[in-house]
């Protein structure tokens, strides 16, 4: 019963996390905002969804399969943001307000 709930819970926050990530990245106007949304709310809908299926899962290895599949999306998300956002920048794809400094310019950050 109280597993349940739990499970239910997870899913359903892992759902609606999901569901906000993919109206961002259709709804908001340039690449880093919609980096933004397509990377953190979307991994963590996924992990909560994730912890919500391992919750009612009997076998040890079908909790291992998602917790292995958890760590890769935590592995990968960021990874790709990164790539996306350094070509975006340099195909010159950024709004000019979003970046103060152009650090990249200088060479302080390579």
């Amino acid at each position: 019963m109280i597993a349940d709930i739990v499970t239910a819970i997870l899913v359903l926050s892992g759902s609606l996390l999901a569901l906000t990530a993919a109206i961002g990245i259709v709804r908001f106007p340039d690449t880093l905002t919609r980096m933004h949304a397509a990377t953190k709310p979307q991994t963590l809908g996924l992990l909560l969804c994730l912890g919500g299926s391992a919750a009612r899962m009997t076998h040890s290895a079908d909790v291992w399969m998602l917790l292995l599949a958890g760590l890769f999306a935590l592995l990968t998300a960021p990874v790709v943001a990164h790539r996306v956002g350094r070509v975006a920048y340099q195909e010159q794809r950024l709004r000019d307000s979003l970046i103060a400094p152009d650090e990249m310019e200088t060479g302080e950050h390579d």
